[in-house]
């Protein structure tokens, strides 16, 4: 199962569905690494250095330092971004797939929109 990272932001309903149907998921809150209020591009390189795909809803910013990153060389585990605009449970559900079905070497230097 892929490691997962989530932005300080991240709909706490949507994590708490994928915790009923994933029960011990390898997640981690930005705000439990002491990495509250930091900026993108900090989030970023702490979840490359522990090799956690990153998820956010953070449409406006996240993917330009995304891009960034991958144009210098450095290594991005992925991002998940799911779109507040969608049902919980729609991504509830495409997470859940999501963290089961694909392998993290598919998601390195990425974005994954959500809905998919």
């Amino acid at each position: 199962m892929i490691k997962l990272a989530r932005d300080e932001n991240f709909d706490g309903d949507i994590v708490r569905g994928l915790l009923r149907r994933v029960p011990e998921p390898d997640l981690v809150r930005v705000q439990d690494a002491d990495l509250a209020g930091s900026p993108d591009p900090v989030i970023l390189a702490w979840a490359a250095s522990e090799e956690r795909i990153l998820l956010t809803h953070d449409r406006d910013t996240m993917p330009t330092f995304v891009y960034v990153r991958v144009c210098a060389g450095e290594p991005t585990p992925g991002v998940f971004l799911v779109s507040n605009r969608m049902p919980k449970s729609q991504a509830v559900e495409e997470l859940f797939w999501a963290v089961h079905c694909l392998p993290a070497e598919e998601c390195k230097d990425q974005i994954k929109y959500f809905p998919l």
